[in-house]
């Protein structure tokens, strides 16, 4: 078990450095490290998470775990500790806590949420920790209107500590070879002495349309390549949500690769007054990219996430794979935590194209 091993041009450079908030069970930690990033510093409050982090991640990356809550740490302490030459860090990642500004919160829910409050937190400890770049990842709904007041903070706050903050982009990680439909808001902030000279952002590598097939783009990777590759007995992650006898037959009756919950020749007591939720206790069609892993992507009640041919939902290892973790990766604590420690990730492979691209630009500057 190892971070994936750096390129042989990079071993003589000295490893830019960087600060994970919210870091969950890694996502963004991996993804940094395995394109030449020392991740000095990580915050997280899940205890769970927090095992995650360190089973899997703190004596590969010397990285130095906070377990508690943000709003508790001193952000002038962890600058102190971990940059005393007052130089600041080369980036800063994270992304705050989105429930609030989840899409299935329904007409004014979100509002007022406090963990909305987070993202300001957040630029609390850029102002402290003075990286080069800020990077912040988060839900397409902080972009909505009623959430308009916390963006508008964010923007101004970023301006008077003299960053130079790019407009909020909408990435869907099917597009840089992810297998699954995952948009996410990534919002790029540079400090205003600090040239970075990047695309930004960088241009989708995959598709779907016509484009894939003429050899200008990869076509989007489909859900099969996780499933194709078998699962090893041993794995840790090798478990998946234990269905009634009921649900097991209602799972037998849904055809395979695709198969939705009305072709299952049942109507569920919960769907009889209405037939909405389309998608759940769906089978995942392997030709096609997946769904977004949710944190409930372990529980077909909540989405797609049949098997696409086996009766029961998708397993750990499963669901993590979509999110691109390699498999010696493990997660901790059940299934339920396991779930929404990979439904909060960032996808490893499109969290290291966004910090390759950083990375040589920094380089750049550097050079």
């Amino acid at each position: 078990m190892a971070i994936e091993k750096k390129k042989k041009n990079n071993l003589d450079e000295p490893p830019l450095t960087c600060v994970d908030l919210f870091a969950g069970a890694g996502g963004f930690s991996l993804a940094a490290s395995n394109v030449g990033f020392h991740v000095v510093a990580a915050v997280e409050l899940n205890s769970n998470a927090c095992k995650t982090y360190r089973e899997n991640l703190n004596t590969a990356n010397d990285t130095t775990l906070y377990e508690g809550d943000i709003l508790q740490l001193d952000p002038v302490e962890i600058a102190k500790t971990h940059f005393p030459d007052s130089k600041g860090c080369d980036v800063v990642l994270g992304g705050p806590p989105c429930q609030g500004f989840s899409v299935h919160r329904i007409k004014g829910a979100g509002i007022g949420d406090p963990r909305n409050k987070l993202i300001l937190r957040y630029f609390q400890f850029v102002q402290e920790l003075k990286p080069k770049v800020f990077l912040m990842e988060n839900v397409p709904g902080i972009l909505w209107e009623r959430h308009k007041d916390f963006l508008d903070e964010f923007y101004l706050a970023g301006k008077a500590a003299g960053y130079v903050i790019k407009d909020p982009v909408v990435i869907d990680a099917r597009d840089f070879g992810v297998p699954q439909r995952r948009k996410r808001v990534f919002i790029l902030g540079v400090r205003s002495d600090v040239e970075l000279d990047i695309v930004w952002p960088p241009k989708a590598t995959y598709s779907g349309d016509k484009a894939a097939k003429t050899g200008s783009l990869k076509p989007w990777i489909n859900a099969k390549t996780v499933f194709k590759k078998s699962v090893k007995k041993n794995d840790k992650n090798n478990f998946h949500m234990q269905h009634t006898v009921a649900m097991i037959e209602v799972f037998k009756s849904t055809p395979h690769n695709g198969g939705s919950r009305s072709q299952s020749n049942r109507v569920l007591p919960c769907h009889k007054d209405h037939d909405g939720h389309k998608d759940v206790y769906g089978r995942i069609d392997p030709s096609q990219p997946a769904p977004t892993m949710t944190t409930a992507c372990i529980n077909p009640s909540k989405g797609r996430f049949l098997h696409p041919s086996q009766n029961h939902g998708i397993s750990v290892r499963h669901a993590a794979r979509f999110q691109t973790f390699p498999d010696w990766f493990v997660f901790q604590g059940g299934l339920i935590s396991a779930g929404e420690q990979i439904g909060n990730a960032v996808p490893i492979k499109l969290g290291a194209v966004l910090l390759r691209r950083i990375a040589k630009g920094l380089r750049r500057k550097e050079s």
